[in-house]
Formats: C-alpha cells, sequence, structure tokens
C-alpha cells in the first residue's frame, strides 16, 4: 500500500471519493488522549471507567466496569466522557472500536483506551465504521508495537485512514450497515430478556423451590406454569443435607450430574495451513463468542475435543465463566471444560454451574497465583438439586423452548455479523453500491 507525505496509506478509492488521517477530523479543544495509567483498587462509589474487555463488536458492555476513586479521575479530564466520541483499544486486543452513548458521559477510560473526540460535522458511526474496515485494521495491527503486549501509539491513531465518500454514497452506506447493526442489537437483547426469563425460572423451580412450596401450601396453581407441569411436581419438601428439597428430588455433587472434559494444550496439534484446521477456543474466544483472529490447530485434534454450536463451555481458570458456545466449529484449549451430560439437558447444567460460579470465583481469587483457578475437587463439593424424571420433563417443555429460540438467535446473529463484515470492505471501496432508501436485514 503506498503513502502520501504524511506517511498515510494510498486507499483503492472510486474517482471523486477522498480520505483523510484521523487526526485533521478531531476537535482540537480536546485532541485524542488515552486515560487512567493507575487506577487503583475498585470503589464502589466511584468513577466508572471503560477497559478493553467492555469494547466488543462495536458495542460498549457494561456488566464488568471497574470505578475508580474520584481523586484519581480528576486528574484525567480530559478524557471524561461526553457522549458522541469514538474509542479505540490500544493495548493487547487491538482496533476495539465504539462510539460512547450519551448516558455515559461522566465515564472516563483507562490508559489501553483512546478517546477520539470528532469535530461537530463528522459522524461518529461513519469514523467508527471506517475504522472497523478490514485495511484500517490491518494497519493497527502493523503499526503496532509489541515489546509486551500489542500496542498502538496515539500517533499512529492519528494517522490512520478515514474514508470521505461524498453524498449521498456515505448517506446510503451508513444506511445499509447500521440497519445491520440494529437488527444484531435487537437479536442480542431479545437473547438477553430470554435468558433472563429462563434463568429466573430456574431459580424459582431448581433453587427456591417456589412452586413446590405453593403447592404444599394448597395453591392450585402457580404463575405461569402451566397446569401440566405443576400437577408433575412433588407437593411437599423433605429435609436433606443442604436443606429442605422437594420430595423425590435428590441432592448430588455437580461432577456427578454432568461430565467435566478438561481441554487440551493444542500446541501439540500445529495448523496443518489446510481449510480443515480447528480455530482454538481458549478463555478469550470464550468471552467474545467468536473465534475471529484465534489460533488454528489441526483436524487430528480428537472428536471429544471438537466443540459444535450449542455445547456448554464453562472457564475454570482466570476468568471464571459458563455459556452456550454459538461461535462456531472449534477446538477445545486446555483451561476449559466441556460440559456434557446423558440425564440432564444443557441448559440445566448451564444454570447449575452459574448457581455456584459466585463461589468459585471467590476460590479462585483467593489463589496466590497469577491466574486464579478451581480444581475438580471443586466440583464434587458444589452441591445441586437434581429433579425427578416426570418435574424434569415438565421443566423441560417450558424453559427448553427459550433456550430454543436464544440459540436461533445466536445462530442468526453470527451469520449476520459475517454477511455486514462481508459487505463493509465492498461498500467502503466503491464495489458494492447501496440502494437508495431502506434495506431489508
Amino acid at each position: 500500500m503506498r503513502t502520501d507525505a504524511l506517511g498515510v496509506p494510498e486507499l483503492e478509492v472510486p474517482a471523486g471519493w477522498n480520505y483523510a488521517p484521523l487526526g485533521n477530523l478531531i476537535d482540537e479543544q480536546r485532541g485524542i488522549s488515552y486515560g487512567i495509567v493507575q487506577q487503583g483498587q475498585h470503589v464502589d462509589d466511584g468513577v466508572p471507567i471503560l477497559r478493553v474487555n467492555n469494547l466488543r463488536g462495536g458495542r460498549i458492555l457494561t456488566d464488568d466496569v471497574l470505578q475508580v476513586g474520584t481523586e484519581i479521575e480528576a486528574n484525567y479530564l480530559r478524557t471524561r466522557l461526553r457522549g458522541g466520541e469514538v474509542l479505540l483499544s490500544l493495548v493487547g486486543t487491538l482496533g476495539e472500536c465504539a462510539i460512547v452513548p450519551n448516558e455515559l458521559a461522566g465515564w472516563n477510560v483507562a490508559r489501553a483506551v483512546a478517546v477520539i473526540p470528532l469535530k461537530a460535522n463528522i459522524d461518529p458511526y461513519w469514523v467508527a465504521m471506517c475504522l472497523r474496515s478490514a485495511d484500517v485494521q490491518a494497519l493497527v495491527r502493523a503499526w503496532a508495537t509489541t515489546t509486551v503486549q500489542a500496542t498502538l501509539n496515539l500517533r499512529d491513531v492519528r494517522r490512520l485512514p478515514v474514508l470521505l465518500a461524498p453524498e449521498p454514497d456515505r448517506t446510503n452506506i451508513t444506511r445499509a450497515i447500521r440497519q445491520f447493526d440494529d437488527k444484531l442489537e435487537q437479536n442480542r437483547r431479545t437473547g438477553r430478556a430470554l435468558e433472563g426469563l429462563a434463568q429466573a425460572t430456574f431459580k424459582a423451580w431448581f433453587v427456591d423451590f417456589e412452586p413446590i412450596k405453593a403447592k404444599a401450601a394448597g395453591a392450585a396453581g402457580y404463575p405461569g406454569m402451566p397446569h401440566a407441569a405443576f400437577a408433575a411436581l412433588p407437593g411437599r419438601l423433605t429435609d436433606s443435607r443442604v436443606g429442605p428439597v422437594p420430595e423425590g428430588w435428590e441432592v448430588r455433587s455437580l461432577s456427578k450430574a454432568a461430565d467435566f472434559l478438561n481441554g487440551l494444550a493444542l500446541q501439540k496439534y500445529p495448523p496443518a495451513g489446510q481449510y480443515t484446521d480447528l480455530p482454538v477456543i481458549k478463555i478469550a474466544e470464550l468471552r467474545k463468542g467468536s473465534t475471529e483472529g484465534s489460533d488454528l490447530a489441526n483436524a487430528n485434534v480428537p472428536d471429544a475435543y471438537v466443540i459444535e454450536d450449542g455445547n456448554l463451555l464453562f472457564s475454570w481458570s482466570g476468568t471464571l465463566e459458563a455459556e452456550l458456545w454459538f461461535g462456531g466449529r472449534g477446538a477445545l484449549n486446555q483451561h476449559l471444560f466441556k460440559v456434557t451430560s446423558d440425564d440432564y439437558p444443557r441448559w440445566l447444567c448451564l444454570n447449575w454451574v452459574r448457581q455456584h460460579l459466585p463461589e468459585f470465583r471467590l476460590i479462585a481469587s483467593s489463589k496466590a497465583t497469577t491466574m486464579g483457578h478451581i480444581k475438580r475437587g471443586h466440583l464434587d463439593d458444589a452441591q445441586v438439586v437434581v429433579p425427578d424424571e416426570e418435574s424434569l420433563h415438565a421443566a423441560d417443555d417450558v424453559t427448553g423452548p427459550l433456550y430454543d429460540l436464544h440459540a436461533c438467535l445466536a445462530l442468526e446473529t453470527r451469520k449476520l455479523a459475517a454477511l455486514r463484515d462481508y459487505l463493509l470492505p465492498r461498500l467502503l471501496s466503491g464495489r458494492v453500491r447501496p440502494p437508495h432508501g431502506e434495506v431489508n436485514v
């Protein structure tokens, strides 16, 4: 790729189109900056800050946010967010970008995140879309230094080229890609709502035993539960080693209720450079739900360690998470369990693991190592209450369809994201011109 006198790559664009270095589009009053260098410990009443883990797939995730002391944050007013800025990850996972929504005004960012405030006449969505393009992402990786962690300097951020397409092309391209993003976000919100409903149902039925308690008290039904399912439940509680449980249900260790297959050291299966190579699913892949940019392993990985859509994965080291996987076929790396059961549906195993995640995380955090973890003995110690066969069928008839729909949405989301990412470079190069007006996604 050729560069101009300023060292900005000369992109191939249609006649009449142009591009400029990102630095030319910045609000000069604020400039590009990175955030808080030494964040200190989490403070419950502190200022929330966004880190690299909060940027994923063009979105800002706020379910794991660090809060820093106000006295620390006060030294970084330059990166205090106002809404509308573009964020770009600079360290480790490079090139993740997202637009700050207005409701996050007053938050700040960590050292590994750049805040990019734009001039008033520059659309942040357009800039973020250009930064996500394959050409710019390739430059981010090429320009990064790798002394300890891959790091992109602010000097090079300013050099990143941003396409300046004329109207109406810019509006049409933005509209086309935004409709994909809006549909993806709608799917994610629906998926979260479905999962929230399923988790609430699990807690009520299998942890708090609310329907059984209601039946024992003489109720003829339970809100939201089909009559046939309510009729299948036992009518009283009995004592057990974990307290009162429904009559006929058993208490078992988590390790007896499901099988936990630990992954392999997949460097022993180096990629063969063929289309049959499998992406390696590590903790990072589990967290982002994707194998984009992952390492590869050859296809000789034993079948038991091959992951398919819908498999239940549980990271037992580092960041402890349990998720149903919908990121495509891959190979199971060490530090991850593939959780299966011949007797119980995946949704029940998922919720059993999640029920014990808080205590597992406490155990892992107490380890005097760089990467806390749990052991198989902790799976033996974790107790779950196992329903009788009739109650299980009744619960599966109600909860199973929620997870089936969640799976359909997750798979559709992956396909739509792949199609969007396929179209984006073609739209930005002018090889594909979107139609005027709405595009139904």
